[in-house]
């Protein structure tokens, strides 16, 4: 189904989505809130999009969220 991003990043995404602010998002998937930034650039550089909303219109067209 998707080969791109690991399950936990797509949790990540799922949350960013919902419009969850990110210290919320680190406490709910027990992460600093540099670690969630820290995944959410890596997540966009390596599927080629300047920012997170972009990632997470990619993955809900593909029905991954």
């Amino acid at each position: 189904m998707n080969d791109l991003l690991a399950r936990e990043e797509l949790d990540l995404l799922a949350l960013f989505a919902e419009g969850l602010p990110l210290d919320l998002i680190a406490r709910r998937l027990e992460l600093s809130d540099r670690t969630v930034r820290r995944r959410l650039r890596s997540i966009c550089d390596r599927l080629g999009f300047a920012t997170p909303i972009q990632a997470v219109v990619w993955a809900a067209r593909r029905g991954l969220l």
